[in-house]
């Protein structure tokens, strides 16, 4: 392949590549029909709201509950100092997951993108005000209240 080829092959690859960004940047510009250029400096766009369920937190209380029942388990079906720490080890595991279940909260979770393209997720008990598409202004503590 001679030379000029070549420099027109790269040349339309670069036209390809710049196009692609520009398409990249345009959908990063514009978020639910509101573009993020107008926005003020502390707003973002809703992208979505929705319910969803967090996994409680454990403190532990679970995993010595689990690695006692299991201690008991594990001594009994083998009678052994290893099937004793087994059980107890498989037991604490299970006792932390069987509390952070019992703990797990249904919280309402508001995602936005701020006017720079980064996105923020925030989580709240009460159902917001807002839906996917409204502008909302991000306070002094960073939590968004309704703008408009």
């Amino acid at each position: 392949m001679n030379k000029s080829i070549r420099l027109a092959l790269a040349g339309a690859v670069l036209a390809l590549a710049n196009v692609g960004v520009a398409a990249a940047d345009k959908s990063l510009s514009v978020v639910q029909g509101v573009r993020l250029s107008s926005l003020c400096s502390d707003c973002a766009v809703v992208s979505s709201v929705k319910r969803e369920t967090l996994k409680g937190k454990g403190n532990g209380v679970g995993a010595i509950g689990g690695a006692v029942a299991g201690g008991v388990v594990g001594n009994k079906t083998t009678d052994s100092t290893v099937g004793t720490v087994g059980g107890a080890a498989v037991g604490g595991l299970l006792g932390i997951e069987i509390e952070k279940r019992a703990k797990r909260t249904k919280v309402w979770t508001t995602r936005v993108t701020l006017r720079d393209g980064s996105r923020k997720r925030f989580d709240s008990e009460d159902r917001p005000s807002w839906q996917a598409g409204s502008v909302v202004e991000l306070d002094g503590a960073g939590r968004p209240r309704v703008r408009y």
